[in-house]
């Protein structure tokens, strides 16, 4: 389908940002003068008060103006990223970016030469009051700034180190080439890695199995280079904590948002301590596909058929503003406004980018773009979209630019909480068994791929870190057998681990993230103990969540997320999200058998 076919009340409005794309051209052109004026505060950050304020209030003018320019070309790109116009505009915005950094360099360094009492003093005046926070936190890193020249030095050695990344994206994007899988029938299916999780949900067991087994072994040719790659990557992330001052890599992945080290550690005991739950699951799928044996090529195949369960757009929106009834009317109107102000551009066109996501900027309406088909999937699509969207929204209602965004550590839990709530409602208000049985292993689907998965893959890489840290290498026998080992453990009694999983390591992008991946797994924890407060104390624990939605990085997010009500510095959240796990398995299997 073509764009300009499209009715206009399903394309978002980008007016917020530029009425044109000649309004675009003007600001940039605009924006290169400005930010050579920036220069005038060089040496003089710190002389007062009214300076300091002046030169920040310039900083953030520039910083927003920026981003205004970036979205706005990445937003139009994505309408149809074959239009050579708007590849253009993302990378002219995106030079332009990179010199205002290399013009600014001097700011946050000459803001750090400044001592706690001359800082302390300069803060006590009241035009800038609301920047304590920020001038706390630069303080707090102060003792890992290094030299003007050493930190020239690391910037020089930052390059060299993504090249491991870098040519591991190679590999499995570029070079790396598999063998077509073959069906019961004798059809062959093209494989690739893209593919291979499409083909492991079909429901012919001899094209999974065929599929599993064809995928690693492509992925065993590789695993010399995969292993060093990996190494490499490890030896990176522990040299930059180590020049910086910190104990370990972990360490310093975490510091940036003041997460202590104890948090993905309490996560993986959590979870550990919970594995019944998950093998019952397994127990229940190996039941309902009346499989002797579940291989790990089993696990994704759909254990309920699709269900004839169609919902327009417009339903779905109906859906999603009915299942947030719980956060109160103000929140609901937000949701409605995201339709009736055009936030989102729903329908997938010709050379539109695929998938879905959240974006805008301090300055404009949050956008959410959607490829939207009329089902299930669609909904929670939309669902959790919006629930980033009425994060970033609130909190650009609520807090100065300074705080107006937020950190990835919390970002995936009010779209997390939004499907909590959605699923909820589903099952409270459809009383088919088939459409509530699907309903339901969706729900458990989830915690699967996000919560036991995801800290399977936290433990791998925090074990992988510590036995380098603490004098072992990273050859490819530790990394395969050490990963099939915890597969073992996750999955329990009732899965016949194929020995080709031991291999999935390497296929795993977010081993390259630096201690990323565990984020997924609290993000979705806290999400679900937020909702069951939500529906269970009401008011209270809504209050509560809408101050957590306005708060930006006005606090850190450890804190902000402890007074919403999900402390993750213990193993309360995750040990309740396990909890309804595990009602959830029951009640599932009570359909199943009735």
């Amino acid at each position: 389908m073509k764009r300009q076919n499209i009715d206009e009340k399903y394309l978002w409005d980008l007016g917020d940002l530029f009425v044109s794309d000649g309004a675009w051209e003007a600001a940039l052109i605009e924006l290169k003068e400005q930010s050579k004026s920036f220069l005038q505060y060089k040496g003089r950050l710190l002389e007062s008060s009214e300076t300091l304020l002046e030169a920040i209030k310039s900083y953030e003018n520039l910083s927003r103006k920026l981003m205004n320019l970036l979205t706005f070309a990445r937003l139009k790109m994505d309408e149809n990223t074959k239009e050579s116009k708007y590849q253009g505009m993302v990378s002219r915005s995106e030079k332009l970016a990179t010199e205002i950094q290399k013009e600014n360099a001097f700011f946050i360094p000459e803001l750090l030469q400044g001592d706690e009492e001359t800082i302390e003093n300069l803060l006590n005046h009241p035009v800038l009051a609301h920047y304590k926070k920020y001038f706390a936190d630069l303080l707090r890193k102060k003792p890992h700034i290094l030299s003007e020249e050493m930190e020239s030095i690391l910037a020089q050695v930052r390059e060299l180190g993504d090249a491991p990344s870098n040519a591991y994206g190679m590999l499995l994007n570029a070079d790396m080439t598999f063998e077509a899988a073959v069906d019961s029938e004798g059809n062959t299916h093209a494989l690739t890695n893209g593919s291979y999780v499409p083909l492991l949900m079909s429901k012919d067991r001899v094209l999974r199995e065929d599929a599993f087994k064809k995928y690693y072994k492509v992925y065993q040719g590789h695993i010399n280079t995969l292993s060093s790659l990996l190494q490499s990557e490890v030896n990176k992330n522990i040299f930059f904590s180590k020049r910086r001052n910190y104990s370990s890599a972990r360490e310093a992945a975490l510091f940036a948002n003041n997460i202590p080290v104890t948090v993905p550690d309490r996560l993986i005991e959590a979870v550990n301590n919970n594995l019944d739950s998950f093998y019952k699951y397994m127990e229940l799928r190996k039941k309902v596909l009346g499989l002797k044996e579940l291989h790990l090529y089993d696990i994704y195949t759909p254990i309920v058929s699709s269900v004839d369960f169609p919902i327009t757009y417009e339903e779905a929106g109906t859906m999603v503003t009915e299942a947030v009834g719980p956060l109160g009317s103000y929140y609901q109107e937000g949701i409605r406004s995201a339709f009736n102000q055009r936030w989102i551009d729903v329908y997938e066109t010709e050379g539109k980018r695929s998938g879905a996501y959240s974006a805008g900027t301090y300055d404009s309406r949050p956008y959410v773009l959607l490829n939207h088909h009329d089902n299930m999937d669609s909904m929670f699509t939309l669902a959790h979209e919006l629930g980033h969207s009425m994060h970033s929204y609130l909190t650009r209602q609520n807090q100065p630019y300074v705080y107006g965004d937020y950190s990835i550590f919390v970002a995936e839990v009010a779209s997390t909480t939004n499907e909590a709530l959605l699923n909820d409602y589903l099952l409270k208000t459809i009383e088919d068994k088939e459409k509530r049985k699907y309903i339901l292993n969706h729900y458990l689907e989830q915690f699967r791929g996000t919560i036991f998965r995801q800290t399977m893959f936290a433990e791998f890489e925090r074990d992988i870190h510590e036995r380098v840290e603490s004098g072992g290498a990273l050859t490819n026998e530790f990394l395969c057998d050490h990963y099939l080992a915890l597969n073992k453990k996750y999955f329990g009694p009732n899965v016949v681990i194929d020995e080709e999983i031991k291999y999935e390591w390497s296929r795993i992008p977010h081993m390259y993230y630096n201690f990323y991946v565990y984020q997924y797994a609290t993000g979705f924890s806290a999400a679900i103990a937020l909702s069951d407060q939500i529906l269970k104390e009401g008011k209270p624990a809504v209050d509560r969540y809408l101050e957590f939605l306005s708060s930006g990085s006005s606090d850190y997010p450890i804190d902000i997320l402890r007074k919403a009500g999900a402390d993750m510095e213990t193993k309360d959240p995750v040990s309740n999200a396990m909890k309804i796990f595990k009602d959830r398995v029951e009640e599932l299997e009570k359909l199943m058998s009735s």
